[in-house]
């Protein structure tokens, strides 16, 4: 996918009341990169739902997806009650799952809620490599020399320190990052759950 356009990635297709087909990117990768199957399995429940808000999700990859064949994604209403809705959701491929997931949606209501406060100290986003830089650096060290380590990716994360952010490595449990779209950085990305993401 040239544009790395989010919106287009995660579009789903109705095919029937409760079934709908996702595609993934044409790249070089040999399977389904798993956070779009969930991404496209949750927009297919929320599709469903009227005014709830997901907060809980259970995932299963059962198998691996194939990225040149679509995404069959079947909804389960497995219950719609008066606080909360619970839904199903199977992804196929070739009539076999390769997926799936339990999700509740509830109302949006108060309650006790907890986040750890904002680091002090940390540099801006110019501050930090960006993904794209610490792998070019990794690739020019490589024997013999390689020049994509992976597809293209329709976000740009830059991480405090130069740390290697998709790789094991003995650290801190704290990692600072920036995390941007790569296409309409401009533009705020609506997420179903009505919170917006801001680019900065």
């Amino acid at each position: 996918m040239s544009d790395l356009d989010l919106r287009v990635l995660l579009a789903l297709e109705r095919l029937e009341l409760n079934l709908f087909r996702g595609r993934s990117p044409i790249d070089d990768r040999p399977r389904i990169f798993g956070g779009q199957v969930i991404a496209q399995a949750l927009l297919a429940a929320y599709e469903t739902v009227t005014d709830r808000v997901c907060h809980s999700l259970h995932a299963y990859f059962i198998r691996p997806g194939d990225p040149r064949i679509p995404i069959i994604y079947e909804v389960d209403r497995a219950r719609d009650g008066a606080s909360f809705t619970t839904r199903r959701v199977i992804a196929i491929q070739n009539g076999r799952q390769i997926f799936n997931m339990a999700a509740s949606f509830q109302q949006p209501e108060g309650g006790v809620e907890h986040q750890d406060a904002m680091p002090q100290g940390l540099p801006g986003p110019d501050g930090f490599p960006t993904l794209a830089e610490l792998e070019t650096n990794y690739l020019a060290k490589q024997a013999p020399p390689r020049s994509e380590l992976r597809g293209p990716d329709p976000f740009d994360m830059a991480a405090e320190g130069g740390r290697q952010v998709r790789r094991v490595e003995l650290a801190d449990p704290d990692l600072g990052c920036d995390l941007q779209r790569r296409s309409g950085r401009d533009e705020q990305l609506i997420l179903p759950i009505g919170q917006d993401v801001a680019h900065g």
